[in-house]
């Protein structure tokens, strides 16, 4: 296994904002001020390009727009950034996501990803015509993998009869040069029994070194039941400046735009989540019971530097990174010393924040002596061409 990190950054396809965008996972839409329309999506992709992340992740759900249209619009406006689509197993047949999948390889030169999204939420499944339970939707997931794997690989053509996918004769007329990567996250016992099986990537969200740890250590024991080795991510915000006090300052800046009712509100929607990896992230703050007006920001620092001020009005990935470009190496770096080697890292706004960490953190990686894919080892700084660098 590479000790290699790769950065990637992220795509808000519902919009951006220089405030936190609340809504998601059982919180309601995703509002940003900033629309995201293919201009933005490109000034942001071009951004995360030049600055070396290896790929973008794109979401999907009710609060975003099409992950594979969107990416398909942007693999001509980019050269080189992989996309992480967001996929909803069960939603369409394995035989179309396989074909979608292999259109993308030929036509983008080989730069798609496939980031599993099983749906933690019943009732957001529901709009999408899908009434299955969450066990349901991870064994679905499963079952669909194995049918994918098939067509990725193999030229045979598949029968397969399985409790939730079903066909005869399932087949794509070329495989792709490249078989995607398959990012895969859950934090129950069924989503890590099934990460082992299928995953490349075993993605979590920010949490504590020792809460990660314990996670991946069990992801890695099913990894091996099945005679399979996984590399594992982690899902991060950064908020990333020249000193740690200009830092502190824009977590505060942000924390300061928050209602606290609107707090409560968006609590009580994501305390009826079925997702394990969100009741793990709304604990971190205490379902944001102790927020008030005038909360100071390190009330909310749960380890050095790694912050939850994020995930009081953002279901989901609810942590940040916040410090110096030196501090913020540094987690990373304990985080790589755990064995984690992906890092899905975003801020807000995601176009400005994406410098902060391709011209400041990365060169102290660098210094750290962390070998960053996508950047010589001992290089100095990160040559960033682009009129919108926020120094």
């Amino acid at each position: 296994m590479t000790n290699t990190i790769s950065l990637h950054w992220f795509l808000p396809t519902y919009g951006d904002s220089r405030g936190i965008t609340a809504g998601g996972h059982g919180a309601g839409f995703h509002t940003g001020s900033r629309p995201a329309d293919l201009d933005y999506l490109t000034q942001i992709s071009l951004a995360a390009e030049k600055g070396g992340f290896q790929s973008v992740l794109v979401p999907t759900g009710l609060w975003c727009e099409d992950a594979w249209i969107t990416t398909a619009a942007l693999i001509a406006r980019t050269s080189k950034l992989k996309f992480l689509v967001a996929v909803r197993p069960g939603l369409v047949s394995p035989l179309i996501i396989a074909q979608q999948a292999l259109a993308f390889q030929k036509l983008s030169g080989n730069r798609l990803n496939i980031n599993v999204v099983v749906g933690g939420e019943d009732h957001e499944q529901r709009a999408y015509g899908d009434y299955s339970t969450k066990e349901d939707r991870y064994r679905n997931a499963d079952e669909t993998l194995e049918i994918l794997d098939h067509l990725f690989h193999n030229p045979e053509p598949l029968d397969y009869n399985g409790d939730y996918q079903k066909t005869e004769g399932a087949v794509l007329r070329d495989r792709p040069d490249v078989a995607p990567q398959i990012f895969f996250g859950g934090s129950s016992q069924i989503g890590i029994e099934v990460a082992g099986k299928r995953s490349d990537v075993y993605l979590t969200w920010g949490e504590p070194t020792d809460k990660v740890v314990e996670k991946i250590e069990r992801v890695r024991a099913q990894g091996e039941a099945n005679g399979r080795e996984l590399e594992y991510g982690i899902r991060l915000h950064v908020i990333a400046r020249e000193t740690e006090e200009e830092a502190w300052d824009q977590a505060q800046k942000l924390l300061d735009q928050i209602d606290p009712e609107e707090v409560a509100r968006i609590q009580e929607g994501l305390a009826k989540s079925q997702s394990e990896g969100q009741r793990r992230m709304s604990e971190l703050h205490n379902q944001g019971g102790g927020f008030r007006a005038g909360t100071n920001a390190r009330e909310l620092e749960l380890s050095p530097n790694l912050w939850a001020g994020i995930g009081l009005v953002r279901g989901g990935a609810g942590t940040a990174l916040v410090g110096s470009y030196e501090q913020v190496a540094q987690r990373i770096a304990e985080y790589q010393q755990v064995g984690l080697t992906h890092f899905v890292l975003s801020g807000y706004p995601h176009l400005e924040e994406s410098f902060h960490v391709s011209e400041g953190v990365v060169p102290e990686l660098i210094q750290l002596g962390v070998d960053v894919a996508g950047h010589e080892a001992g290089a100095a700084e990160v040559s960033v061409s682009t009129p919108f660098a926020a120094r």
